[in-house]
């Protein structure tokens, strides 16, 4: 009967040890994989920007033009965070994630005749 209570306590520290290495090495890789994660659903985006034929410097130039217009300052980081390719090129709409005095603003265009446009 003493060997059993010796094995379950044996079980249960490596059970408890695991637990605790395991969440150790989850908060030191947590970081990189979260940036990693944003990078790849950044260029995801952009991808999909490019694929619909979306020119992306004319993207950013009228996102950084309104941010201006609307803030007086230009971004301090501008990402093109979604695209929406509704039928008709007047329904499209490009959103972006500006940042503006440290705080995110979120910047949406639409299309007008062809011209790239606050929505």
């Amino acid at each position: 009967m003493l060997w059993l209570l010796i094995v379950l306590i044996l079980f249960a520290v490596l059970v408890g040890g695991g637990i605790i290495a395991r969440n150790r090495q989850l908060s030191r890789t947590r970081p990189a994989f979260e940036r990693a994660l944003a990078q790849v659903e950044q260029d995801l985006v952009a991808a999909a920007a490019t694929d619909r034929g979306w020119d992306r410097s004319i993207l950013e130039a009228a996102a950084r033009q309104l941010v201006a217009e609307r803030f007086g300052t230009d971004p301090e980081q501008l990402t093109l965070v979604e695209v929406i390719d509704k039928p008709g090129t007047d329904q499209d709409q490009a959103v972006f994630t500006a940042h503006v005095g440290g705080k995110p603003e979120r910047v949406v265009l639409g299309r007008r005749e062809g011209d790239w446009v606050p929505a």
